[in-house]
């Protein structure tokens, strides 16, 4: 408010246990799981279904492999069965009426389970002949084209999550303490405020800093590769006042001047030293002698003069 006829503008402070000081860090948004997938046998490529950019859910066929001789395995494999499950049935009824041995019965029902193991063999291998999506995503990476000829261990795609992101963002050691897992804590993705979830903290510090990795997760979906804040809001346990930063003058030894108006009628101007905590906008958290109810002269020495008695 204005003070008496000289309209100097006044703030009466009051005391604070505490002020809350934030910290925007920043970080990358990292898909949940990113795969390169591949066959786990050799083969020629048939079929190669999606490419970059496709988005694709879990189970969806994505390439497959020529199955023409595992085809032709299987067929064979299934026709063994099918005669060693009739000499078995015989066997079976002529072991009955005696007659034959038990060493004999013994290796027809041998040979049916290899011939049945035969076939399951074959049926994994074709299985194996087609690649499909582990998880709900999007084609990241193509590596190879139909006609391909593939080992086990070449890459074919490359597949992101489509339902998650995780937030990786390094954290100075001095600030560890103030995260606490599995609480929520607030970004920014552009303009977008989002909340995300601590999810855990690396072990050790990141390639030899003071920093450690903290990894947050989110309810819903973002592009990965965007740039995101994490903003921190931290409280220090401190006495003190807000108060307006053009209420300051720059003093000796890091201190600042604040001029306020006592006296048993408020009318003389006094000047106190205080020590800033911290700066926030266009105010200032200071420590001093100033006590609640002390009315601070906004604008500072420019405003008035040290020792003025006010009409």
């Amino acid at each position: 408010f204005l003070y008496a006829d000289q309209q100097i503008e006044v703030l009466e402070i009051k005391t604070s246990s505490s002020y809350e000081v934030s910290k925007k860090l920043p970080g990358e948004l990292l898909p949940f799981q990113q795969s390169k997938i591949a066959f786990e046998i050799t083969g020629r490529i048939k079929s190669i279904s999606v490419d970059i950019g496709d988005k694709v859910n879990q189970g969806d066929i994505l390439a497959k492999l020529d199955d023409s001789e595992i085809n032709a395995n299987l067929e064979q494999a299934v026709a063994k069965l099918d005669l060693a499950e009739q000499v078995l049935k015989r066997f079976e009824d002529l072991k009955q009426k005696g007659f034959i041995s038990n060493q004999e019965f013994d290796n027809a029902k041998s040979e049916y389970l290899v011939a049945k193991s035969q076939v399951k063999f074959f049926e994994v291998k074709k299985a194996q002949t087609v690649l499909k999506a582990p998880y709900d995503g999007f084609i990241q990476n193509r590596f190879v084209d139909e006609g391909t000829v593939i080992n086990g261990s070449n890459p074919i795609l490359e597949i992101l999550d489509s339902n998650r992101v995780e937030a990786h963002v390094s954290i100075p050691e001095n600030l560890i303490d103030s995260l606490k897992i599995s609480k929520q804590y607030s970004f920014l993705i552009g303009e977008e405020k989002v909340t995300g979830r601590l999810k855990r903290l690396a072990p050790m510090s990141t390639s030899g800093s003071n920093s450690r990795l903290a990894i947050f997760e989110f309810n819903k979906f973002f592009v990965p590769g965007s740039l995101i804040d994490l903003v921190l809001k931290i409280s220090r346990n401190e006495k003190g006042f807000w108060l307006p930063i053009n209420s300051l003058s720059q003093s000796e030894q890091g201190l600042w001047s604040v001029y306020s108006i006592s006296g048993d009628e408020k009318s003389t101007v006094e000047r106190d030293l205080v020590q800033v905590l911290h700066f926030e906008n266009n105010y200032a958290y200071v420590s001093g002698t100033l006590k609640d109810g002390d009315l601070v002269v906004k604008g500072g020495l420019s405003k008035i003069i040290e020792g003025q008695t006010l009409k």
